[in-house]
């Protein structure tokens, strides 16, 4: 993209963009990744479906609307999804036709910003991902920098300040009409249930947009960070500075609070600290895993959040039969263990019993008989052995096959 662009860039800023946008081409390579992508409708109310039965006309229409400058957003849909432990996060949910737009403004300028992001951030770049960050902080541990400063910015995507991401932009991208388009869909109304207000500050989770532009904001303080000599691996608003002293860490500390206080964001007290990550008691959680006495952990949370996973799976009064359950379950089970295999005593956790419990209920529910599937009884109906014969994937198996020498 950064060669067709090659003609529309002075002084390091990017110009005469708009056109690449609006493209028809680039237009109908962002339908089809929304379309891969799925996801609801926002307020309007038009599925993914509904927008692919007509459209080329729909495309044609966006096209002419961004030419023209007559295109406006619609308000997102906002909701609100359990975090666990009582708390919400608020995602926000954009219309079918903002999300192609914002797809196509993306694929156009993140080229421009991706060729100089650092190489400390991991978070929705292209082929970097949770699996690089949690590499490059074991590799980094191994090399003495166990000395850790776990930074928690506080609500950071609804508290990016506008004006000040704006300017960030306006360094690289002088077309004001992509300019224009850009502050749209930040200010873009915010509508939940009754309520509908337009936001001063943040980017809405769940934007296509969003993730870059948190990108975007942070990277002068991986550039800070790295220029004064620290190693950082950030994904996204979710960062780590490794130090080989604590005299270092503290110091990193206190440069990270110094800029995080100059550009409008505040660091969560409760959940930043400081600590020596061999000793018991001082560990630090990163993308899942804990990593405490010099091995790496699942965290508690993550643990939590799939044993919550496969109720919503297994509930008793689901109508489907066992294999079509167990089909629904594997990929989950199958990516978790993963995502998680690397860690300590991850066999050791529970997952298959507490699985193969759920789905002993749900036979029981099906003979009109009441219980949990907990009895003795109900191991000897249905052993594991039944259950690995429907094709139930189990963490112990996969534990055990990935051991082997291959």
């Amino acid at each position: 993209m950064l060669a067709a662009l090659g003609n529309g860039v002075k002084g390091g800023k990017w110009f005469s963009l708009i056109d690449k946008v609006y493209r028809i081409e680039t237009l109908k390579a962002a339908w089809h990744k929304v379309k891969a992508n799925a996801g609801a409708a926002g307020v309007d109310g038009q599925s993914v479906k509904q927008f692919g039965f007509w459209a080329e006309i729909y495309l044609a229409e966006l096209e002419q609307a961004l030419k023209s400058g007559e295109y406006r957003p619609e308000p997102i849909r906002r909701v609100e999804i359990s975090k666990g432990s009582g708390k919400i996060r608020p995602l926000g949910i954009p219309a079918v036709k903002d999300r192609i737009v914002q797809t196509a403004l993306k694929l156009v300028i993140e080229p421009i910003f991706e060729r100089e992001f650092e190489d400390c951030s991991y978070g929705f770049r292209p082929q970097r991902g949770c699996k690089d960050a949690l590499r490059e902080v074991d590799e980094l541990i191994k090399q003495g920098y166990t000395h850790v400063v776990d930074a928690d910015l506080e609500s950071y995507f609804d508290t990016i300040p506008h004006a000040a991401l704006m300017r960030q932009i306006e360094q690289r991208i002088s077309d004001g009409r992509v300019l224009e388009l850009i502050a749209r869909f930040l200010g873009q109304d915010i509508i939940q249930g009754m309520r509908r207000w337009t936001p001063v500050g943040g980017t809405p989770q769940g934007a296509v947009i969003s993730p870059l532009m948190a990108n975007i904001y942070l990277h002068p303080l991986d550039r800070q960070m790295k220029r004064q000599g620290y190693r950082m691996v950030r994904y996204a608003d979710d960062f780590v500075v490794l130090c080989r002293t604590a005299e270092q860490a503290q110091a990193a500390h206190e440069e990270v609070k110094i800029w995080v206080e100059q550009n409008g964001l505040r660091l969560n007290a409760d959940k930043t600290q400081v600590g020596d990550c061999r000793q018991a008691g001082q560990g630090f959680e990163f993308l899942g895993y804990r990593f405490e006495a010099g091995q790496r952990w699942v965290r508690p949370k993550s643990f939590k959040a799939l044993r919550e996973r496969i109720r919503q799976k297994t509930r008793r009064t689901r109508g489907e039969n066992l294999v079509k359950i167990i089909e629904d379950l594997n990929p989950m089970l199958r990516g978790w263990f993963n995502y998680f295999k690397h860690a300590q005593s991850v066999a050791r956790l529970g997952i298959d019993g507490f699985a193969r419990r759920r789905l002993r209920a749900i036979l029981r529910k099906r003979e009109k008989r009441p219980g949990m599937g907990k009895c003795f009884d109900d191991h000897l109906r249905w052993p594991n052995t039944f259950f690995a014969a429907q094709g139930l994937f189990t963490i112990t198996a996969a534990r055990m096959s990935a051991s082997q020498p291959r």
